[in-house]
C-alpha cells in the first residue's frame, strides 16, 4: 500500500494532471459550472482521484446550484476529514481525503434534508465509477 504522506510534489504531479494537482494539493479550486461530474445522475460513487477511497454515493448527490458536486454526506464515517480553513478572510470548513489528504473541497451548513449539509466538492478530484460496472 502506498504511504501517501511520503509522496513528494514531484511524484504526486507524475500521479495527477496539472489542474488536479493545483486543486488536490495546493488546496486550489476549479472554475464553478466546468466539472462533468455536475451532470452525472446515475447510481454510482465517487472516489479520490488521488488514491481511489471511495467517497460519496450517488444517490447522496443533489443540485445545489453551485457549479460543483454536491452531496449531503460522504460514504462512510471516517472517509473524509476536516479542517477549518481562514483562507480569503473568511472561516470555511476544508474537506479532504482521510486516506491521502487531498483537498477536497468545503462542507456548508445550508444542504438538504437529512443532513443539512452541502459537501460542495471539485469535481476534477474525483473519479465516478457506475453502479455495475
Amino acid at each position: 500500500m502506498t504511504d501517501f504522506e511520503a509522496l513528494t510534489d514531484a511524484e504526486w504531479k507524475e500521479r495527477l494532471s496539472q489542474e488536479q494537482f493545483q486543486v488536490a494539493r495546493k488546496h486550489g479550486t476549479e472554475r464553478a459550472f466546468t466539472s462533468p461530474l455536475n451532470d452525472v445522475k446515475g447510481p454510482g460513487t465517487f472516489s479520490c482521484v488521488g488514491c481511489g477511497q471511495p467517497l460519496f454515493d450517488a444517490a447522496d448527490k443533489f443540485e445545489s446550484g453551485s457549479g460543483w458536486p454536491s452531496f449531503t454526506r460522504p460514504l462512510d464515517e471516517g472517509v473524509v476529514g476536516e479542517k477549518v480553513d481562514r483562507s480569503f478572510f473568511m472561516k470555511r470548513v476544508e474537506i479532504h481525503c482521510s486516506r491521502c489528504k487531498s483537498h477536497l473541497g468545503h462542507v456548508f451548513p445550508d444542504g438538504p434534508a437529512p443532513t443539512g449539509l452541502r459537501y460542495c466538492m471539485n469535481g476534477v478530484v474525483m473519479d465516478f465509477e457506475p453502479e455495475g460496472d
